[in-house]
This record gives C-alpha cells, sequence and structure tokens, in this order.
C-alpha cells in the first residue's frame, strides 16, 4: 500500500470514496469544497494495487483566542467499505500528521470516534480549554499537539473553515 498526496487525476476516485464510505454525499462534496477553497489543504490517499482505497483530508482551523496559531482539523477520512480494518486509516492519519507537522502545525483537531483517535496522541480537548463550534460530547472533540506544550496557553473556540458550511 502506497500513502501519497493527492493528484488531480484522483479527484473523481476520491468523490467516489467518499460517497461509498459514508451515508451522504456530504463528505465527498466537502472534499470538494475544502480543495477548492483552502490555501494549506491536505490531501492524502492510499492506494492499493492502482486503486485508491482510503483517504484523508487536513484542513485549517482558527482558535479564537490566538486567531495565529497554525492548527488543522482532520476530517473526513474515509476507507472503502471492502478494505476497512485493515490499517489503512491507521496509517493514513500517522502519515497526515507527519504532513501537518512538517507545515509547521503546532495541533490538529479531530470530531471522531473517542475511542479510535487516542492511539495517535488524541485527548479530550476541553483539557486544553477548546470546544468546537460544532456540538460533540467532550469525549468525541480532541485535539493532539503537534509541537510540546503549544495549546497550553491556549483556550477558545475553533472555527472551522468556512468550507464545512458551504458543502
Amino acid at each position: 500500500m502506497l500513502i501519497r498526496p493527492e493528484q488531480p487525476s484522483d479527484h473523481q476516485a476520491i468523490f467516489a470514496l467518499n460517497a461509498s464510505a459514508f451515508d451522504s454525499l456530504s463528505e465527498a462534496r466537502l472534499v470538494d469544497c475544502l480543495r477548492e477553497q483552502c490555501d494549506k489543504f491536505i490531501s492524502l490517499v492510499a492506494e492499493k494495487e492502482g486503486d485508491i482505497v482510503g483517504n484523508i483530508v487536513f484542513s485549517p482551523v482558527t482558535l479564537a483566542s490566538d486567531p495565529s496559531s497554525i492548527i488543522f482539523g482532520l476530517g473526513p477520512m474515509a476507507v472503502a467499505p471492502p478494505h476497512q480494518r485493515q490499517s489503512i486509516g491507521t496509517a493514513l492519519v500517522r502519515a497526515g500528521l507527519e504532513h501537518c507537522r512538517a507545515l509547521g502545525a503546532e495541533a490538529v483537531v479531530v470530531l471522531g470516534h473517542p475511542a479510535y483517535y487516542p492511539r495517535f496522541g488524541f485527548v479530550p480537548a476541553s483539557g486544553f480549554g477548546i470546544d468546537s463550534d460544532y456540538p460533540s460530547s467532550d469525549e468525541a472533540f480532541m485535539a493532539a499537539e503537534l509541537q510540546v506544550g503549544a495549546l497550553g496557553n491556549k483556550s477558545g473556540r475553533v472555527k472551522y473553515h468556512r468550507a464545512f458550511s458551504d458543502a
């Protein structure tokens, strides 16, 4: 399996993948909107035998109390249903966090499964005094520092890119 940045020729396959992995087209449309609107958009694909079987997206978010912070939001992430539970998602998250780190990101937030993301260093964001502009349980909105202590003196609400509203 190969994890690599998306290419323009992958866009249709990424849309189809997200459409098959989720109950609606919302996530597939969101990926297209983020791609069009974000300056620092990260989209990685997992390729297996020439087929795209996974996709993960990171986009910039803003922390209200410190808008100059470099923080990314993870999501959506999709793995083709026949390829789930084969560690593809794990490989995508790890590679994505490294890409964020390489871009100088201080932290990453995710609204996701509380049993899945802690293995990558995510903890409830409320522990940093951070919450989301999307309603969620305390356990589901998480943050991971990519630079030690990056969130130590920060707090407030995370605002996702406007594409999340446009999609």
